[in-house]
């Protein structure tokens, strides 16, 4: 199979996806923090994982965070990715 090359990628479209790519992790840490708030990650106090858990809670947070934003997540990334793609064109 034979690719053709369309040339340099435009880097307008680098840009455009360093913004949504930042824009999407500050939901995910947005989304961890309200999981975290509302009681995700916390250590079961029955046939829980002990120490252990308490340890890494933090990353499944984070990961669930993550998959969430990938699933479409709340639209904070969208409005990020719209202000900052903004105020970059007016710089």
């Amino acid at each position: 199979m034979d690719v053709v090359n369309a040339g340099p990628i435009p880097q307008a479209k680098v840009q455009n996806a360093a913004l949504m790519d930042a824009a999407k992790k500050l939901e995910a840490t947005f989304l961890a923090e309200m999981l975290k708030s509302a009681g995700f990650g916390k250590s079961r106090e029955s046939l829980g994982g002990g120490a252990g858990e308490d340890q890494f809670s933090s990353f499944l947070v984070q990961a669930q965070a993550t998959e969430m934003v990938e699933a479409g997540g709340i639209g904070l990334a969208e409005a990020l990715f719209d202000a900052l793609k903004e105020r970059q064109e007016n710089v």
